[in-house]
């Protein structure tokens, strides 16, 4: 650094004017601001995969900007937000300054979660340092007393349990959410208005971190409601946007102003909806929150708050989409992979023949009747099997959440096959030294042909294995490394960064479960066009994914409960060889197949 370069960040700001000191900006962010940076607002939002887990968030903060995509179920105990009243939970403000009943029932409702559902990643969010280490203090308890539930807090996962506090949880998201309020009255009934650094400058800011950290469900613990809430006594933004969200959590209730933000049906989905109302069915218009609506949606007729069928008409929603793209591929994509089972009607159709359209329609609800478990209603791009978690006895909740896939696998399993592990008769009362060259040879094509792309050091093994040896000698080492080489000079493998193949064989996306060579799980082990072809099905399923969700998707595809170090780092490394060949690129953090990538071989990734 020259003598005449600003040594630290506040000497860099203070070079212009106006003048900005690091030290007095709140955030990184704000520091950008202030220094007249250009700003863009991402307008999708996919981390949510129900509604209700970001709909105040867009009404408080984001200006009702985001586009939600709905979910085709309003109540069920797997998505969505709850709201839990601790209705013996008291605040210990001149002493301890948590809420211990509270702080009791999150750690008690944490070992639940770990014995119930541990295949669901979980955090605990609290409104204070002091909440938060009272919560670690009950759950230290509850572990002991629990100690089959043990591996479920261990850290080696992508995304391992934590209890963070209302600073520092920004960055973080889990399955689930669990949110500890904390404040409230005193044990003689006395209410204060102050909540800590929810009640200072950029509260509410605070506040939106940690209500928007969950991707499945969130459940909000509280000793208080909204209506506790005095406006007139409490300070900053941070209380007001915690009495809205509060309030929704409770009663589920949006804002009118949300509510009248939806628009009307056109007179084309207005007569739609009428003759499917004439077969029984209800039928409600413009489902969704914000930005992302379904034109018309048949209402279940035997499971209260569940959507059998959303219709899309080529109507206001059709011709406001920026490019056929949005409106034809990947509007229908997005809502298949939330859950929703569509059927299209074209208004020169229905208008030419009516009756046969609604015919079609008819035809298309009995269909999503018999197959619930069909692609129409899977839940979403992650939802590996998952379970219903146990309420506490002492809770009041309000259930919103949206998902009945806890019997089916996610969309993306179907990518995969499972990896089968060469297992064949060879003659055994010669050692592989001991054969011809060319019989060896044809071996190794044979052990390529069921597992390729395979290692050429995991061939040596398997050879080992067939012929029931121990270990491998410098002799079976060296048989097998010139068979290797008569294989590839004679065309019958190819062999690409150590890894051989059967030319022109599509590479296949393998799932390799516990029982497989324990070699062929190694991040190192795994073959890249494999990786490839993993990356390039995920895509092709979600239309785009950020990198962290690509990888961590392609690492379940492949069988592996989490995707961290070494496997991120492979998974990662062909991301980039896919975008230096071209085949996908990024767009505001987002991997998408590019169009010129159309024509690919899918499975070969190349």
């Amino acid at each position: 650094m020259t003598s005449d370069s600003p040594d630290t960040l506040d000497d860099l700001v203070s070079e212009s004017e106006p003048s900005v000191a690091a030290r007095d900006v709140e955030s990184v962010l704000g520091l950008c601001c202030a220094r007249g940076l250009p700003q863009t607002m991402l307008r999708w939002h996919y981390r949510s995969r129900h509604h209700s887990l970001i709909a105040i968030s867009n009404e408080s903060f984001y200006d009702r900007r985001l586009f939600i995509v709905p979910s085709p179920i309003e109540s069920n105990p797997n998505l969505g937000l709850r709201f839990h009243h601790v209705h013996n939970g008291t605040f210990d403000r001149g002493g301890t300054a948590t809420n211990r009943e509270e702080a009791k029932l999150i750690a008690q409702a944490v070992i639940t979660h770990a014995s119930t559902t541990p295949q669901l990643t979980l955090g605990v969010g609290a409104f204070s340092v002091r909440q938060q280490t009272a919560i670690l203090n009950e759950l230290e308890l509850l572990r002991r007393e629990n100690p089959q539930t043990e591996p479920f807090f261990e850290s080696t996962s992508h995304e391992p349990f934590f209890v963070k506090n209302l600073e520092n949880i920004q960055g973080d998201e889990r399955d689930v959410i669990f949110i500890s309020v904390g404040y409230g009255k005193n044990p003689e009934g006395y209410m204060a208005m102050s909540f800590g650094p929810l009640s200072s400058e950029g509260g509410e800011r605070r506040l939106n971190v940690l209500i928007t950290r969950a991707k499945r469900r969130c459940e909000v613990f509280a000793s208080i409601t909204d209506e506790d809430l005095d406006l007139n006594r409490a300070k900053g933004a941070g209380v007001k946007s915690l009495k809205a969200f509060l309030k929704y959590a409770r009663t589920g209730t949006l804002p009118e102003s949300v509510l009248a933000d939806r628009g009307t049906a056109s007179p084309f989905e207005a007569t739609v909806r009428a003759q499917i109302e004439s077969l029984g069915y209800k039928v409600d218009a413009h489902v969704g929150v914000a930005g992302f609506f379904i034109d018309l949606a048949v209402r279940h007729p035997e499971k209260e708050g569940q959507y059998v069928l959303g219709i899309e008409c080529d109507g206001t929603t059709y011709h406001s989409a920026r490019s056929a793209r949005d409106r034809d591929r990947l509007r229908h994509a997005v809502l298949e992979d939330h859950g929703w089972a569509l059927h299209r009607i074209w208004s020169t159709d229905w208008f030419q023949r009516p009756d046969a359209q609604l015919k079609k329609v008819q035809d298309a609800i009995t269909s999503a009747l018999r197959n619930p478990s069909s692609r129409g209603d899977t839940r979403g791009s992650l939802n590996f099997r998952t379970g219903v978690v146990t309420k506490p006895d002492t809770e009041t909740c309000v259930s919103r959440e949206a998902s009945d896939t806890a019997e089916g696998e996610s969309l993306f399993i179907s990518l995969a096959v499972p990896y089968e592990v060469a297992d064949f008769q060879v003659p055994t009362n010669k050692s592989p030294y001991e054969i011809s060259k060319k019989a060896l040879a044809k071996t190794i094509v044979k052990i390529v042909s069921i597992e390729g792309p395979l290692h050429e050091s995991e061939v040596l093994l398997r050879v080992r294995d067939l012929w029931g040896m121990g270990r491998t000698s410098a002799r079976v080492q060296e048989a097998v490394s010139i068979a290797i080489l008569s294989a590839v000079s004679d065309s019958a493998c190819t062999m690409d960064e150590g890894f051989l193949s059967i030319p022109d064989a599509p590479v296949r996306v393998r799932t390799r479960g516990d029982d497989c060579p324990p070699n062929i799980r190694k991040a190192e082990l795994l073959p890249p066009a494999e990786l490839r072809a993993a990356i390039l099905g995920v895509l092709q399923i979600s239309i785009a994914a950020g990198e962290d969700e690509l990888a961590s998707t392609v690492a379940r595809v492949l069988g592996f409960r989490s995707c961290g170090g070494n496997l991120r780092e492979a998974i990662q490394s062909q991301i980039q060889s896919l975008a230096t060949a071209g085949t996908i690129v990024s767009s505001e953090g987002m991997w998408s197949i590019t169009d010129q990538a159309d024509c690919i071989d899918r499975t070969s990734g190349r």
